[in-house]
């Protein structure tokens, strides 16, 4: 099941994508909460209700894919966990090629740093250097602390797209990573969530790949993880607790573009593309900062 927000003249919406058409949740039942966050800590993670909402939706709740206006997949999401340097040849090409990290590196991301599918990406006014990477999501949909290798996969609703995008310049002021990573609008994640019951366990072996205009920029399997999804959320919640509606976000392969030669950059007028196996393509423009 692919579960998409959206935003209308009535307010914002989430919907069950059926091929070409949206299924109008709100449509059907006005008590079904419009932030998929709330849906899954009511339901304790259990979208069964959904599905089955959405099975008997009449036709006047269909709406057309076609010029949908997205929103993201978790409206207001508690926690953005990220994690860095996952892909091992992706650490090779960068500043920490001889510090392998032994654990996960983790950070933090502020929702005001994300847009949604179609949405334009900004390029700031003080840096050229926003730079794309394609990342699995998983999103949690149940609460999760002291986890184990055996239950993580319990605690996950769905996995969604994310371009993680990254202001490098400010990303290396310092050895903190957060103010590069932080930046209004450099990133974006979407263009739904589909659920963990239509994918492998835990997200694995999916190609995950990256494309700038059209050209193959990042290509590689989510198999490939240095730290894998049940070992990162067992790490996380020894002393994290996982809420539902918390996104992941689990690194990203290499051929990022700082690590070119020349570096490549993306500009205004760009178009850059997320694509990972099963789940869906996450496209966006990039415009400059006004």
């Amino acid at each position: 099941m692919k579960i998409v927000g959206f935003e209308t003249a009535e307010g914002s919406r989430l919907g069950v994508v059926e091929g070409d058409r949206v299924v109008d949740l709100q449509a059907i039942d006005a008590g079904v909460p419009s932030d998929l966050k709330d849906v899954l800590a009511k339901s304790n993670g259990d979208l069964k209700p959904i599905a089955e909402l959405a099975r008997r939706a009449p036709a006047s709740a269909l709406r057309p894919l076609k010029g949908l206006r997205y929103a993201l997949p978790v409206a207001n999401p508690g926690k953005i966990v990220c994690l860095g340097l996952n892909y091992l040849e992706h650490a090779k090409e960068g500043p920490q090629r001889d510090n392998i990290p032994k654990y996960p590196t983790l950070f933090m991301r502020g929702l005001n740093s994300f847009v949604p599918h179609l949405a334009p990406l900004i390029r700031p006014r003080v840096s050229e250097q926003l730079d794309y990477e394609a990342e699995l999501v998983a999103v949690i949909g149940t609460r999760a602390k002291h986890m184990t290798l055996a239950n993580a996969a319990s605690c996950i609703a769905g996995y969604t797209c994310c371009n993680e995008g990254s202001v490098r310049e400010f990303q290396r002021h310092t050895t903190q990573w957060h103010a590069g990573k932080n930046f209004d609008s450099s990133g974006s994640i979407g263009p739904w969530m589909v659920t963990s019951d239509e994918l492998p366990e835990l997200g694995k072996g999916l190609k995950i790949e990256s494309r700038l205009n059209g050209n193959v920029m990042q290509s590689d399997n989510t198999a490939n993880m240095m730290f894998p999804i049940a070992e990162t959320i067992v790490y996380i919640t020894k002393g994290i607790t996982l809420d539902p509606g918390d996104l992941l976000v689990t690194g990203t392969p290499a051929g990022v573009g700082h690590a070119r030669k020349p570096p490549v950059w993306m500009k205004a007028g760009d178009t850059i593309e997320i694509e990972i196996e099963k789940i869906g393509i996450l496209k966006n423009p990039i415009e400059d900062e006004k």
